[in-house]
């Protein structure tokens, strides 16, 4: 099938549209049934049924339906885009998104973004994306420039008599500094497809001032000099892995200005909500494998270790070794790899342990569960070991039967549907965007290793007779910083991803982060923890705001991978001793509630702050500095020499 129908998806129910129907008449405001419909292939109109269906839940519960993360789009660009935006919340529901889009008429990119009142800059939108297109970018015109003044890889590429502001790259850099300037909060950007048609033919590629050379000058320089508060999707890659020649529809652009085939929307759709889903924090974690016929070719408990079909010698046994390295890279860049088998625990191990043809290793399995109970209940004990939700788990499984199973009993959790031809499963995994990053972080390199520290302290605690006694063995060393610069990705990272621990889920952009560190009225920690079993890496961020002799907690997050272990006890008792020296009087935290946080709800009275007040569900803390703090625990502090 081709990739541009989505084959990693299954086919939707028949009773689509009734269930939509059904979801838009009745009473819940909960939104689990549409990011259930929306993990189907759906086409241009099912997507906008879809999001219809989602705005009628919207309007009936006054706000984001439960299970949703809000987030507001504006759209803009070059050409008609009335079918994108009409097709994105469908789409985003995918992503447990609810995106509200708010579009800008055809051809205004330039004014919305210029003037400060354009319906797009008064939006105060949290993102903007600006559809570009080669036919609305001031490209050189390789017949009337002379090739001496047409510059490769250069960010200052004009015609002789042309200002550097009407270079291509330059223009978009002036829009997008606009847009931030008024009140976007980021915006994503897009690489440019080339058109199928060169000019010169091959020459086209060695022709300086060649449309072809001129867009990747310009992806060129949007990949490796992104301004600050932008994303780069990346729909160069995307329009060359479809086939140019598919995605550029030139009936289509002259009828309608669209700018590229209709047959296109949901395809490009899904890869701006995935993007999305990177920001807001809501990419999946964790790629739990099966075994037999998912990483060898036939059962390990009936053909024995030498009878399974995996290495080199066969298109087969090859097919499957690609799959292992393309799980391998996973967790070699963060994804948590398990495994979730109806086996035998001691024969599934077997190939890991003694098969050479083997790549993945038991070192690189965070956890491994092999038994005979169904693949349901296996995956929520996964899910439970790990401390992560079922939203971040997918299951790689060669049988139909399994994955039906599960989309069945646990549609939170991503199934990606696999060919026959093992050849292709690591395509259409990868294709499924479950994993979208948008920074890479030495913490992510130590994920695995991180994750597998949690299940040795998980034993230890089991074997002594206190948490005391837990916490004392597990001898833990905190270092408490100012936010280091060095580590802005990883910081906005924990600020987007972070839902259980998290007092007010406000999220920031890396821009955002920046500002907040260069402003005095705001003060910043960030905690590191280590303890016998490895390091846990970068866990809390606390961020408060001066008010006169009031310090206002803005936020207050800690990483799952360490509740329960009163790491919040030792930052708090930090933040107080710098609140008395800076001449602070009183602390003042919120807790606002999310469908995901309840956790923290008691957090501020169990460090001894007073209640204040409440409203809308929101509650209002203070805690005077000069009372003492809570009891210390045993955590060995480092803190900032400074």
């Amino acid at each position: 099938m081709e990739m541009a129908k989505m084959p990693w998806l299954p086919e939707p129910p028949p009773d689509f549209q009734a269930r939509c129907k059904a979801l838009r008449l009745g009473e819940g405001i909960d939104g689990s049934e549409l990011i259930h419909l929306a993990q189907h292939r759906l086409d241009l109109n099912q997507l906008i049924l879809l999001g219809r269906t989602l705005q009628a839940l919207r309007q009936r519960a006054q706000g984001t339906p439960k299970g949703l993360t809000p987030f507001r789009l504006g759209v803009t660009g070059h050409a008609t885009l009335n079918l994108l935006a009409g097709a994105l919340p469908g789409a985003g529901l995918r992503y447990g998104l609810d995106l509200t889009v708010i579009p800008s008429g055809f051809g205004q990119l330039a004014q919305e973004a210029l003037d400060p009142s354009s319906t797009l800059n008064q939006a105060r939108a949290d993102g903007v994306y600006i559809q570009m297109d080669h036919r609305g970018l001031p490209f050189l015109d390789p017949l009337s420039a002379p090739e001496k003044n047409a510059t490769v890889n250069s960010e200052s590429a004009q015609t002789p008599d042309a200002p550097a502001t009407d270079t291509p790259w330059n223009h978009l850099k002036t829009l997008h500094h606009h847009l931030i300037d008024h009140g976007a909060k980021s915006v994503i950007l897009e690489t440019i497809p080339t058109p199928p048609e060169p000019l010169f033919g091959s020459f086209d590629a060695c022709h300086p001032a060649s449309l072809q050379r001129q867009i990747q000058d310009f992806n060129q320089q949007l990949t490796r000099h992104t301004p600050e508060g932008c994303f780069v999707l990346d729909t160069a890659s995307l329009a060359e892995g479809v086939g140019l020649y598919s995605w550029f529809d030139p009936m289509q652009w002259h009828w309608g200005k669209m700018p590229f085939a209709q047959s296109m929307i949901p395809l490009a759709c899904d890869h701006l909500s995935r993007l999305i889903a990177g920001i807001r924090g809501r990419s999946r974690k964790c790629l739990v494998l099966d075994l037999d016929n998912t990483l060898w070719g036939g059962v390990i408990g009936d053909d024995g270790l030498e009878g399974i079909r995996l290495g080199q010698g066969s298109a087969e046994g090859e097919a499957f070794v690609a799959m292992q390295r393309h799980a391998l890279n996973l967790q070699r860049r963060g994804v948590i790899l398990a495994v979730c088998s109806k086996n035998d625990q001691e024969t599934a191990l077997l190939p890991f342990r003694h098969h050479p043809e083997m790549i993945l290793k038991e070192e690189h399995i965070a956890l491994f569960v092999a038994n005979w109970q169904d693949k349901a209940t296996n995956l929520e004990e996964i899910a439970a070991t790990l401390n992560i939700g079922l939203d971040a788990l997918v299951l790689a499984d060669d049988n139909p039967a399994e994955r039906a199973q599960v989309r069945g009993a646990l549609p939170q959790v991503g199934v990606p549907e696999l060919p026959e031809d093992a050849s292709l499963y690591p395509r259409w995994i990868n294709a499924g965007g479950y994993f979208e990053a948008i920074a890479f972080t030495a913490d992510d390199q130590q994920r695995t290793h991180q994750y597998q520290g949690n299940l040795k302290r998980q034993s230890l605690q089991k074997t002594t007779r206190s948490l005391d006694d837990f916490l004392q063995a597990l001898q833990m060393s905190a270092q408490i910083t100012p936010f280091n610069p060095l580590e802005i990705q990883r910081i906005t990272q924990l600020i987007n991803k972070t839902n259980q621990f998290n007092l007010t889920t406000r999220r920031r952009t890396e821009a955002e982060i920046r500002a907040v560190m260069e402003n005095p009225h705001f003060t910043t920690w960030q905690m590191r923890l280590t303890d016998r079993f490895g390091d846990n890496g970068l866990i809390s961020l606390v961020i408060c705001r001066r008010q006169q002799t009031n310090w206002e907690i803005d936020t207050w997050l800690m990483s799952c991978r360490v509740i329960n272990r009163q790491v919040e006890k030792a930052l708090f008792i930090q933040l107080l001793h710098q609140a008395r020296a800076l001449g602070i009087k009183r602390l003042t935290g919120r807790h606002i509630p999310t469908p995901r946080n309840g956790l923290v709800k008691e957090h501020y009275a169990q460090l001894g702050f007073t209640p204040f007040e409440a409203c809308s569900g929101k509650t209002e803390w203070h805690f005077d500095t000069d009372k003492p703090p809570p009891p210390a625990p045993p955590i060995h502090l480092v803190t900032d020499p400074a």
